[in-house]
């Protein structure tokens, strides 16, 4: 059984699909054992209209779009390229409702868990000064991926991220890479309770190995 995660990111014409926003960009990177092993990338034609402080945000403009695929046709794309995969994106409350929505509109379902690096890294590093994507990449000396805002960099960025984060939990309890069912548990566990959960979870692994 694969032990793929997806790690998504959307660039929109706005914050919520519910106010009418739509996707302009979907990428996607496949993160198995630390690495990336594979990538999906599309810019998206919804006909919405991009605004001037989106593409001054992006970089992606309405000529751009226009000559695009369909959204339709990407998400199904999407979709294939992700199979069972289960997700993780960097503010995943953000990208899990464009992926539904944008799903739903291609008539496919969306049943993926998501877990979310901002959720994760408020838990993990803490002294942080800021859990924004590329505020954790510079405090972490992460590599550029490049352009901000765009969606294959940013997704290659929360790759790099969450891979940093299994790493360091792995050495710091003890643990074999933590797998994604793993760390939806950790971002529903408190910050003060994490250390002592994660220590009693290494105790019981341990001990369940030697039975």
């Amino acid at each position: 059984m694969s032990s793929a995660i997806a790690v998504i990111d959307f660039e929109t014409t706005g914050m919520s699909p519910a106010q009418g926003a739509r996707a302009t960009e979907v990428a996607i990177v496949l993160l198995e054992q630390g690495r990336v092993v594979d990538r999906f990338q599309s810019l998206m034609q919804t006909e919405a209209w991009i605004s001037p402080f989106i593409t001054d945000l992006t970089g992606i403009t309405n000529a751009m779009v226009r000559s695009a695929p369909p959204a339709a046709q990407v998400m199904r794309e999407a979709a294939r390229f992700v199979g069972s995969a289960p997700m993780v994106a960097h503010n995943a409350s953000f990208d899990s409702k464009f992926w539904q929505a944008e799903l739903a509109l291609a008539g496919v379902a969306a049943a993926q868990p998501f877990a979310c690096t901002v959720l994760l890294s408020r838990r993990i590093y803490p002294e942080a000064p800021s859990h924004s994507l590329g505020n954790l990449a510079r405090h972490l000396h992460l590599p550029s991926t490049g352009r901000a805002h765009r969606a294959l960099a940013d997704a290659e960025m929360a790759a790099a991220l969450l891979a940093r984060m299994q790493e360091d939990l792995s050495q710091r309890y003890a643990l074999p890479r933590p797998k994604h069912e793993l760390l939806m548990q950790l971002q529903r566990c408190t910050r003060a309770k994490m250390g002592s959960w994660l220590q009693q979870y290494a105790a019981a692994l341990a001990q369940t190995r030697l039975g």
